[in-house]
C-alpha cells in the first residue's frame, strides 16, 4: 500500500470512528442548498479531538512534501469559517505566517477581505475542510487575488469527489486541489471494518451516482442541517 493510500485509509479510520460522516439513508439531512443526503460530513467536529487532528495536519504536511517539496507558499490562510483553525494548525506545524479569507469584504482596500499580513505577491495556500463542489474556493480565491497575491494550491482533509463537473472550476481558475480522502476511501473502508450494513452503503452508492437527483426511499421526515458548502 502506498503512502497516499495509507493516508487516505487512516483518514477515513479517523472521520468514521470520531463521527464526523453520518450516514442516515432512512431519515436522509436536507442541507440548506435544498438538496436532500443519506450521508452528512462534518469535519468541524474534528477540532475537538487532540490526537485526531493532529494526525490530520502531520499527514497533510507529509502529502505536501511529497508533492509540492520545495513548498511553493508564502503564507498559510484558512477560509470562513472551517477552514480557520485548520490553517492555523497546519501553518503551525509548516512554520509559515497565517491569515484567514472572509466570507464578505470587511472594509475597504486590497486586503477588505484578509485578515493578517498579506503581501503584494506573496503566494497562499489555502486550507479548508472540505471540498463539495468547489463553490466557496472561488470566492476565497477571488479574494487573494483582489489583495494582489498569488494563489496555485488548496488543501482539504476530504473531497467529494463526485462534482468533478463543478470542480474543474479549480482547474480552470488555476488552483490544484489536494485532499487526503474521497468518498471511495471512506466506502472502503466501511465495507472492510464492516462499519455499515450493505443496505446502508448501496444507499449511499445511490446517492453519490447521482446526487443531484437522489430522493429518500422513505417519506420519514427530513432533518434540516446547514450545508458544509465548501
Amino acid at each position: 500500500m502506498t503512502r497516499a493510500l495509507d493516508r487516505a485509509n487512516d483518514t477515513a479510520k479517523i472521520l468514521l470512528e470520531t463521527e464526523s460522516i453520518q450516514f442516515s439513508p432512512e431519515k436522509p439531512f436536507t442541507f440548506t442548498s435544498g438538496r436532500c443526503s443519506p450521508v452528512y460530513v462534518d469535519c468541524r467536529k474534528l477540532i475537538g479531538f487532540v490526537e485526531e487532528r493532529r494526525k490530520i495536519v502531520q499527514m497533510w504536511k507529509e502529502m505536501l512534501l511529497e508533492k509540492l517539496p520545495d513548498l511553493p507558499f508564502d503564507c498559510v490562510a484558512g477560509g470562513e469559517t472551517a477552514g480557520i483553525p485548520y490553517g492555523a494548525f497546519l501553518a503551525e506545524a509548516l512554520d509559515k505566517p497565517m491569515a484567514y479569507i472572509r466570507k464578505k469584504p470587511k472594509g475597504f482596500g486590497r486586503n477588505a477581505s484578509i485578515e493578517g499580513n498579506l503581501s503584494i505577491g506573496e503566494r497562499v495556500l489555502l486550507v479548508e475542510d472540505l471540498s463539495t463542489d468547489g463553490g466557496s474556493k472561488l470566492r476565497f480565491i477571488e479574494a487573494v487575488r483582489k489583495a494582489e497575491a498569488e494563489i496555485s494550491h488548496c488543501i482539504v482533509i476530504f473531497n467529494y469527489g463526485i462534482f468533478t463537473y463543478k470542480n474543474n472550476h479549480l482547474s480552470d481558475a488555476g488552483v490544484t486541489l489536494h485532499s487526503l480522502a474521497t468518498w471511495e476511501d471512506i466506502l472502503n473502508y466501511a465495507r472492510h471494518n464492516n462499519s455499515f450494513t450493505p443496505k446502508t452503503i448501496a444507499e449511499v452508492e445511490r446517492f453519490l451516482a447521482a446526487p443531484d437527483d437522489w430522493l429518500p426511499r422513505s417519506r420519514m421526515k427530513l432533518e434540516s442541517f446547514d450545508e458544509n458548502c465548501s
